[in-house]
């Protein structure tokens, strides 16, 4: 399977449903108790495109996106509306929203993370498909300069520092970023009667896991 650098067409995405699932183990003992586990470190991420859909054009853009990824073969970006920033909605990202390492004077690369607490507890999402040139970096609190202090991959993920940061320095970034998925069917199936009535296709979309 190929990952194919396009995202799916933002105008259909918006309006779409979905979110993230996790996948837990639950035993119930014989005195009542429970037993929980999951399996999956990281959540996953499910959505439904057809419902971004307005027209007979967006279903003539649908199938072409679909037909060009051969459908469940090759994955994609995907942005997620409801959860595409290092930031709240509301606002463009800085340099200081997300901790993603602490400097050892040797590493030069820092991959993009996304740290989500409430309550006391905190779940930290590794971001492997950033938005190219949204991509901010700080170090110590002091923003640093695109292209001449770090370079960005995006498709990765990933900022490289020119030098590596000093040994206890709190390395932050912001950006905007991308979900990797793929179609969660090999059909696409649209009735033009039933779409003008407003019985919109379903197509099933999830996020696939990047090395």
């Amino acid at each position: 399977m190929a990952f194919h650098e396009v995202r799916f067409p933002a105008s259909l995405s918006f309006g779409s449903v979905g979110g993230p699932e996790r996948r837990t183990d639950i035993v119930t003992l014989v005195n009542g108790f429970e037993e929980r586990n999951s399996p999956w470190a990281h959540s996953r991420r499910r959505y439904d495109a057809g419902l971004g859909l307005r027209s007979l054009d967006d279903v003539e853009v649908l199938i072409a996106f679909f037909e060009a990824r051969r459908g469940q073969l090759h994955a994609f970006r995907w942005k997620d509306w409801a959860d595409y920033k290092s930031c709240a909605a509301s606002v463009e990202p800085s340099p200081l929203d997300q901790v993603i390492g602490t400097g050892d004077g040797m590493t030069k690369v820092f991959q993009l993370r996304k740290t989500y607490a409430s309550g006391g507890q905190s779940y930290v999402r590794p971001i492997a498909k950033a938005v190219a040139g949204t991509v901010l970096a700080a170090v110590a609190g002091d923003p640093k300069i695109l292209g001449v202090e770090y370079t960005v991959d995006p498709n990765r993920g990933e900022i490289i520092f020119d030098h590596a940061p000093d040994v206890g320095t709190e390395v932050r970034a912001g950006f905007e970023f991308d979900v990797p998925v793929r179609f969660d069917t090999d059909r696409i199936q649209v009735s033009v009667a039933s779409f003008r009535a407003g019985d919109v296709p379903s197509v099933p979309v999830v996020e696939v896991r990047i090395a």
